[in-house]
Formats: C-alpha cells, structure tokens, sequence
C-alpha cells in the first residue's frame, strides 16, 4: 500500500506550498533505493568527506574501503598520508573538504572516533559535524567508528568517551532522519579492522536505506579470512529460505538469488502456487512444508540434502495469534512458538550436518522482540528468543566460520500492515527518524548483506531494520 505523504514528498511543490503554509504536515523524503548485484564500486564518484580525533586507529581502513568502492574522499581534519597508496590504486586521491564548492552538499559523512579516549576528546565530533551535517544531501548517510565500550583494554575514561558514541549517534539519526539521512554507528574490536571494510561500504550504500541509529559490531566471532569487493558474491551457493511466497520472503529469495545463489523456497502447501512461481522465476527449488508439523523439519533438510547441501539459511516462517494474555488461549500461544521458535531450533538442528563452513543463518526477529507490544505477548517472547539464540548459536558455530544474526524490522509495509487500521498505521509510519514505513527490499537487503562473504566480521548480532523507530532499545 503507498504511502500517500511519501508520494507528496516527491512533488518539489507540495513540499513548498506545505512549507508556505505552515502546515503541521510531515513530508518524509522519498529515500534512495539499490536494485539489483550490488555493483563492483557501489559508491561510484559519491563525495564523502572524512573526519577523525587526533589518533585515528581505521583511518587506513577506511581509506582502502571507500577509495575501492570507487567513493572521492574529502578529508577534514585528519591525515592525507593513509590516503595516498589506495588513492593512487583505485584513482580515487583524497583532497582537502576546503576545496569543495560552497554549498555544494556531500553524499556521506565518515568519522573515526576509534582514538577518542576522554571527555574532552569528544569536541572533536562537534568540530566535525557541526559546520558538516547540514550539506548532507537526502538520502544521504552519517556513519560514525569506534571501539566496543566494553573492551577491557580501555580505560575508563575511554570507555566512557566510547560509549557516549551510542547517544550521539543515536540522537543524530533522529535529526537528520526528516531529511531521508541515516546515521549508524560501527564498532570495530581490535584485530577485526580488516574486515570492516565491508560493513563500512554497505552501510554507506543505497542498500541500508531503512538502517538508522543501529550499532554494528565488527568481530572475530568466527574464523575465516576477508573476502575482497566482488559482484555477485553468493554465486555458486545455496540459499534456504522460510515463508519465501509471499513479503519479505519473496524479497529476500529474489534479493538472494541477483547476487548469485540458488534459492530453496519454503513454504505451507497453501501457498503451492505463489511458491512454485518464484522458484521458477528465480531458476530454484521449492519445498513444501508446514513448519507448525515436527514432521516437515525432516522434508526440507531432505530438500536441501538433494541441492548438496546449503550456505544460507533464513528463518523467515512466522505467524501471530494477537490477543492480551487475559484472552490469550493456550493453543494460541503454542501455534506461535511452533512456528516462530520451536520449528528454527528444530531446523536448525537438522540442517547443521549440511550447513557448509563459512555459511550464514539469519533469522526475522522482530522490533516486537525488542520494546514489546500489547496483545503480542506470545509473538515478543517468540522473537525476543531468538535474539538470545543467534547470540548463543554464534558461539557455537564460529569455529567453522558459520556467522550467525538476526534482523529485526520495524514497520514494514507488507499485505498484513496494509490491513491493520488507518490510525495504527499511520502511527507506526510516522514513529520512526525516516518518518515512514520500510519495504520489503530493505529488509531483503539487509539479510543478502548478511548472507555474503563481506559480512564475516558480523556475528551474533541484532540489525534492526526500522527506519531508527523510537520505540525499543
């Protein structure tokens, strides 16, 4: 269902007659989305202008991921030297933010904060974004560096100085958000900084656009190298997904299947039709299952056994029974966790002798899971415990270089948000820094991130895809 103030937002002048008038009428910017592989340089000739404290610990990441991804840096006040070698690789030479035309805006600002050990450091993030932030184009992005506040190596007052990173960002992404501007957050562990190049150029992209006000963590949570920028990098893989007919199933199948896998889809036999169809339009397999039955978790690892095994497994499946726990029957409740959290367990398990190494498995927690909601009790529990099994099942498999995450979307507009009442879904529109609700494709590409190679360094985690909703945590 469209968004009918999104659509305004588009009209240049609707936004001015809204201005003119005065009205108390929000007009959330339409935001850029990808479409497709993601390119070999997905920031081709975007201006994007680094800043750092007076030690900068990723600048020299940062300048080998951003000058590959084909982005022109704009220093500000930090060194030129790390710039030099991978500007003259990729032809990308960093020059001074001074020699930008004024008022000229800028497609992204970057900030490494990594060296910040003290209150008084902090006013070097004011000295950045403050003459900054306001040419900032729409659609534009913020992302900001550190170190995990908790790294027992800090002392305490770079813990402190580290940790006040969380509120800044936080609080940015809910000024810039009207503007269709996100802001994030990516903490870096020591010894990791090789493989954040990657999460640096997605959350940069046109493909996070639904992605605001999240911290990321980069670890050595499971083993395995780097993987250099490629297009299509799940090529030659299998991808497994749950509820693939219809939403932000059939999103993730086809977002999976642009950048090279074979996609498995799973699905109720009620949902033979629209399954059977994807599959052949995306060259994959379907699989017929009722994941409320125990039985069906043995026919789709039968499935995935005679595709050779698999790479990618995305828990997807899920159902509500919405009642208040005064009204809530018993069968109710247990047909939810059947589905949303008995039935990932189960096929998890069955899976794990055909996980290959290096594999990926997301599950759809959701922002339920996180704030809680009235009459979800059942559907919260459900997806709030998954959180706890990604985190635990990480450990688990890191070793084999398994990573293991879970996606949490806010409000997206999907066939069942388009049924609920007017007022409900204007509210949880409009709850959010990006003022509207997301797509499908933006949770899609969010697992697809999760799902490559590039996102080795990203494990046990929670991403929530809301827009920087200003419910939850």
């Amino acid at each position: 269902m469209s968004d009918l103030l999104v659509e305004l937002g588009r009209n240049a002048t609707a936004r001015r007659l809204v201005s003119a008038l005065g009205l108390p009428l929000p007009l959330p910017v339409a935001l850029r989305r990808g479409r497709g592989p993601l390119p070999s340089q997905p920031l081709a000739d975007q201006a994007v202008v680094v800043g750092s404290g007076a030690e900068a610990p990723l600048l020299a990441m940062l300048a080998s991921a951003l000058t590959e991804a084909g982005a022109d840096p704009l220093l500000e006040g930090c060194s030129p030297v790390a710039f030099l070698g991978p500007g003259e690789a990729h032809g990308r030479p960093a020059r001074a933010a001074s020699t930008l035309p004024e008022g000229k805006r800028v497609d992204a600002l970057v900030f490494d904060a990594s060296g910040l050990s003290g209150s008084d450091a902090l006013g070097a993030l004011h000295g950045f974004f403050q003459p900054w932030v306001g040419r900032v184009a729409r659609s534009g992005r913020v992302l900001v560096l550190g170190r995990p506040s908790d790294d027992p190596g800090l002392s305490s007052e770079a813990a402190a100085a580290q940790s006040a990173l969380d509120g800044f960002v936080k609080s940015l992404a809910k000024e810039l958000g009207r503007h269709g501007v996100t802001a994030n957050l990516l903490r870096v562990e020591a010894g990791a900084e090789e493989r954040a190049g990657a999460v640096v150029r997605w959350l940069l992209t046109n493909r996070s656009a639904f992605v605001s006000g999240q911290p990321v963590r980069v670890s050595m949570g499971a083993a395995g190298e780097p993987a250099p920028l490629q297009v299509k990098p799940l090529e030659k893989r299998v991808a497994l997904v749950t509820g693939a007919a219809q939403g932000i199933g059939a999103a993730t199948a086809r977002a999976l299947a642009a950048e090279g896998a074979r996609v498995l889809c799973v699905d109720r036999p009620q949902e033979e039709q629209a399954a059977s169809a994807l599959a052949k339009e995306l060259g994959g397999a379907v699989a017929l299952a009722d994941l409320s039955d125990p039985a069906s978790v043995a026919l789709v690892a039968s499935a995935a056994e005679a595709l050779g095994g698999v790479d990618v497994v995305v828990h997807n499946a899920g159902v509500t029974r919405d009642r208040t726990m005064a009204r809530m029957k018993r069968e109710h409740w247990d047909a939810v966790l059947a589905v949303n959290l008995r039935a990932v367990l189960a096929l998890d398990a069955a899976l794990d002798p055909l996980l290959r190494d290096g594999g990926r498995v997301v599950c759809l927690s959701s922002i339920a899971g996180i704030s809680g909601n009235v009459g979800q009790t059942a559907y919260a529990a459900s997806k709030s415990a998954l959180i706890g099994w990604v985190r635990a099942r990480s450990r688990v498999l890191g070793a084999r270089g398994v990573t293991v995450n879970a996606v949490a979307p806010g409000f997206i507009e999907t066939r069942m948000t388009a049924a609920v009442p007017v007022a409900i879904r204007e509210a949880g529109r409009r709850l959010s820094a990006l003022g509207q609700g997301g797509l499908p494709e933006d949770v899609a590409q969010a697992i697809a991130f999760l799902a490559s190679p590039g996102a080795q360094g990203v494990t046990g985690q929670t991403l929530r895809v809301c827009g920087g909703a200003f419910l939850g945590a």
